[in-house]
């Protein structure tokens, strides 16, 4: 018999508690990313800002820099890439197969701050990075006595 001590006593508090608890308490082999926010089919990315520009880095690795399509329309921002699978030779056994066809999308919103004129992309070593240049800020000139 196990020995079990709570912190505080069970069914105490509000209902949002015993839902919070319920969800914790489940084992760990039936949490199969159900709070994780990127899915399957998605890439991770990481948003930096610098005094010039905002950095995005994506990791994608095994796609070639012709498999990415990059739009941007209006204010929409749309990071994709596709690859498929490779064929098998006719004179290969295939003993195991784990590629497969690829694809991700990604989209983000871009407010008025950036110049969308100079967006600048790189992939190496399966990071795909963009760089979105702020534009200049408006010189805001100081209140003049006009007398």
């Amino acid at each position: 018999m196990a020995y079990v001590q709570f912190n505080r006593k069970p069914f105490e508090g509000t209902f949002s508690n015993l839902v919070d608890d319920l969800f914790t308490e489940l084992p760990v082999l039936l949490n199969n990313g159900f709070n994780n926010p990127v899915r399957k089919d998605s890439v991770p990315v990481n948003v930096k800002e610098t005094e010039k520009s905002y950095q995005l880095d994506l990791v994608a690795p095994g796609f070639e820099k012709t498999d990415f399509k990059v739009n941007l329309e209006q204010n929409l921002l749309t990071i994709s890439a596709e690859k498929q699978a490779e064929g098998i030779a006719e004179n290969e056994k295939q003993i195991r197969k784990e590629f497969s066809f690829r694809s991700f999308k990604r989209s983000f919103t871009l407010d008025d701050k950036i110049d969308a004129t100079n967006i600048e992309a790189s992939y190496i070593n399966g990071v795909l990075t963009l760089n979105l240049p702020k534009k200049e800020a408006v010189k805001v000139s100081t209140a003049i006595e006009i007398k």
